[in-house]
């Protein structure tokens, strides 16, 4: 199997692992999933969702890798690259859609695919640069001290639209609105 076509599968993994990370609180709530899946139906939570789906992909794909004897020295770099800046990315296409066209879940659900897309296009770049393998224990780090953010975030969160679910009418993990 070549690695273009383990990316094209890895699209569809991610949307599938997105609706199931995106439930998985809900199922199973605690305090270590709290940090990794979303609490709430917030713009900011569900982000966590989209980070959480592409590193767990991004880790089958590890495994894949190692069983088929694909070479790669970048798989931490490629892990946090495509993971992180997918969150900036789709941030930036939901407020220009929603500022244009309002809020419409079909638009969001599309550009969800397309920031998919988009990570494993920057995924498959990221895994044929053989100039990036020095960053692996950077992109490690980087990945762990964002979700500490994440959780942090998750339960002290700015009183921002980002934060808040207008679902439930709070902000993060039981921080309702009086």
């Amino acid at each position: 199997m070549t690695l273009k076509k383990i990316k094209i599968l890895d699209i569809f993994l991610i949307f599938g692992f997105c609706y199931l990370v995106h439930y998985l609180y809900m199922w199973l709530p605690n305090t270590l999933f709290s940090i990794f899946f979303p609490v709430n139906q917030s713009l900011w939570e569900h982000m966590k969702m989209l980070f959480t789906s592409i590193l767990i992909v991004s880790f089958i794909d590890y495994i894949i890798f190692k069983k088929w004897h694909i070479t790669n020295t970048n798989f931490s770099t490629n892990a946090f690259l495509s993971s992180s800046l997918s969150v900036p990315i789709f941030l930036f296409l939901h407020f220009v859609f929603d500022k244009q066209l309002g809020y419409h879940m079909i638009i969001n659900i599309i550009i969800l695919i397309f920031v998919i897309i988009l990570s494993q296009i920057i995924s498959y770049y990221v895994l044929q640069n053989k100039f990036l393998k020095h960053l692996g224990y950077i992109s490690l780090i980087s990945i762990v001290v964002i979700y500490i953010v994440l959780g942090l975030l998750t339960y002290y969160p700015p009183k921002n639209d980002v934060f808040y679910d207008k679902e439930n009418n709070k902000y993060g993990i039981n921080q309702y609105i009086i």
